[in-house]
């Protein structure tokens, strides 16, 4: 999803794949109620209408349109807004966080971001950003290569995401978006000037981390180096995986995985993509159409400690899906979550497996700081607030 769209309107944020759904789901259900925060949308589905719920779904049947109301039923609370965002220079009401529908990143999606997670640790009593300089530093080379004029350094977008995040004194886990995008009118090849928007929401945990989703590999192939290059975080390359992950939605499954123009897995919508084979952890090169993903970076280090085998980085057939014992995505959004079926056929026993549940253990002690490793991939937020 592109993070832009958040900034705009808060209802764009479900557009993608839980309106949809919830379209589908009003065509067989009469007044079920999908619990939601989002105040912008109307939450029973009924005839000609909505009106704002407040529980689970019910009245729906059981099997794929509950698995699709469920999962939307996430999405809505995830991207449930706070007070305050951030606008070029200052924090803003939420609602006045506006972009002009002329700018260029409005028309052409000229904008480039970065997911960053936030996670409160009760014990320290702090939100610890993870990876937040790494973040920052891929967010200052999506700029250069968009060649926006001006670009906006990191220095400057971590001070809007600390001031962000204390605006509106959160003390939960909270998924930020920082966007750098294009606010000036015209045509494709303009590039300036550009505008900052920071948003910080509190976000659930996926609905398949604990029990695993269910992946079609998609007709649809992921975009090559050489016409929209995957490595660079621009708002318009995620359209790609959009089409697969709206298709995936369609035909009943969790969500996608993509190949690239050689045929090879390339990744997830926004997510890379990890299988177990023959006792090492198999990922695909970042020469794949793939992003360079700082969450891939951290189990390639991470697995070999907290589950006792190798990584290999190579090509990846279709076809070695079949043998994968366990299978998982990894990315800021995603976390680590477990893979439980490719295609209809079962991955592995159909269930996640010890690979995978050691390393979500393993990965969540490191982001919340229970793990004492990488004290430097974890910038407190509240403990910098006198700096």
């Amino acid at each position: 999803m592109g993070a832009l769209g958040i900034v705009l309107v808060a209802e764009s944020a479900i557009s993608d794949h839980s309106r949809g759904l919830l379209c589908e789901a009003r065509k067989h259900v009469q007044g079920a109620v999908v619990a939601t925060s989002m105040p912008v949308f109307d939450a029973t589905i009924r005839t000609g209408g909505c009106s704002a719920g407040g529980g689970p779904l019910r009245g729906a049947p059981q099997g794929r349109l509950a698995r699709l109301a469920a999962a939307c039923t996430t999405e809505e609370r995830a991207v449930s807004h706070p007070a305050y965002a951030y606008l070029d220079d200052r924090v803003v009401p939420w609602d006045e966080a506006r972009v002009h529908v002329s700018s260029v990143a409005f028309k052409f999606g000229t904008a480039v971001f970065e997911g960053i997670r936030g996670y409160w640790s009760p014990e320290h009593e702090e939100m610890f950003l993870f990876r937040l300089d790494d973040h920052l530093e891929r967010l200052r080379f999506s700029q250069a290569f968009m060649r926006f004029e001006a670009p906006i350094e990191p220095a400057v977008v971590r001070r809007a995401i600390l001031e962000v995040v204390r605006a509106n004194a959160l003390r939960e886990d909270v998924h930020i978006m920082a966007t750098v995008y294009v606010r000036g009118p015209g045509g494709p090849a303009v590039s300036g000037p550009v505008g900052l928007a920071v948003t910080a929401a509190p976000r659930l945990d996926i609905p398949w981390g604990e029990t695993g989703c269910r992946v079609q590999v998609s007709s649809w192939q992921r975009v090559e180096d050489r016409a929209m290059p995957v490595r660079v975080k621009c708002n318009a390359n995620y359209q790609n995986g959009r089409l697969a992950a709206v298709q995936a939605r369609a035909d009943g499954y969790d969500t996608a995985l993509l190949l690239n123009a050689r045929g090879k897995i390339a990744e997830g919508p926004g997510m890379c993509f990890f299988m177990v084979r023959d006792g090492r952890a198999l990922t695909s090169t970042v020469t794949s159409d793939i992003l360079e993903s700082i969450t891939r970076a951290t189990l390639l280090e991470l697995i070999p400690t907290a589950c006792g085998i190798p990584c290999v980085e190579r090509d990846l057939d279709r076809s070695e899906l079949a043998a994968a014992s366990e299978a998982f995505f990894c990315g800021t959004a995603w976390e680590v979550t477990p893979i439980v079926a490719i295609d209809g056929l079962p991955v592995g026993a159909g269930v996640p497996g010890p690979v995978v549940r050691a390393l979500r253990a393993a990965y969540f002690d490191l982001v919340r700081g229970a793990s004492a490793a990488h004290p430097e991939w974890r910038t407190p937020v509240y403990g910098e607030e006198a700096s």
